[in-house]
């Protein structure tokens, strides 16, 4: 299998109308040009005009899978970039997570910073959730995500169908997290605080995970490990 992508261009951003391509882009790790045109509900052809922009602008990369017969296939999905993409919309947490905690170094005190900027998160937000059941409050909470384009649902979990489960498929703040994994703490403390019940990041992709998932239960499941609980 071969891959190709070009590099990203500084003066190229993905247009609005790409979102939607990339948000499923985001839901597999590679898909053909039929089945993008099918969850899209378009051409191919206007697949096919959309993936040469996007990936000549480096957001995505096309691999050749060979055939025993006839021409070889093509498969799509996101760079590193792409998958950036989505997050880069959280720039108030940014803002309010480097005042708090920079240069702090005692375990203790950066745990509480880190309560205290999801609570601070979850108040910037909390007016537009609604809902009086956890299982309503989290699809609230994803409705939030998906209107800062990105890609997230909400299902049960597979042990046990009375813990829902917010499933994200990107990252609000890539680049923070792949140098401090205390922001999935804080990021867990502002969900927790929306949804007013007890939430575990029970995956994360930061431990090899394809996504993240944040199950609501009233209390710790038995046997679902806290993961990435503190910093």
């Amino acid at each position: 299998m071969n891959a190709l992508a070009t590099q990203p261009s500084d003066s190229v951003a993905p247009r609005p109308s790409d979102t939607p391509l990339l948000e499923l882009l985001r839901t597999e790790p590679s898909m053909g040009i039929g089945k993008l045109a099918g969850g899209l509900g378009v051409t191919a052809t206007a697949v096919r005009q959309r993936l040469d922009r996007l990936m000549r602008a480096g957001f995505v990369g096309r691999s050749t899978i060979p055939k025993p017969r006839g021409r070889p296939s093509h498969e799509y999905s996101l760079t590193v970039t792409g998958q950036r993409t989505g997050g880069n919309n959280f720039h108030d947490l940014a803002m309010v997570l480097w005042s708090e905690v920079r240069g702090v170094k005692e375990s203790s005190v950066r745990r509480g910073l880190l309560q205290r900027i999801g609570t601070a998160m979850a108040g910037m937000y909390r007016h537009e959730i609604t809902g009086s059941t956890s299982q309503e409050r989290l699809e609230s909470v994803a409705t939030l995500f998906r209107r800062r384009q990105l890609a997230c649902s909400v299902e049960s979990h597979r042990d046990d169908t009375s813990l829902p489960v917010l499933t994200t498929h990107s990252c609000p703040y890539p680049e923070l997290a792949e140098q401090d994994r205390g922001i999935c703490a804080a990021e867990r403390a502002m969900i927790q605080d929306l949804v007013g019940t007890r939430v575990q990041l029970s995956e994360c992709r930061l431990d090899g995970a394809s996504c993240c998932r944040f199950t609501a239960s009233p209390m710790v499941a038995a046997g679902l490990p806290e993961k990435t609980q503190d910093p």
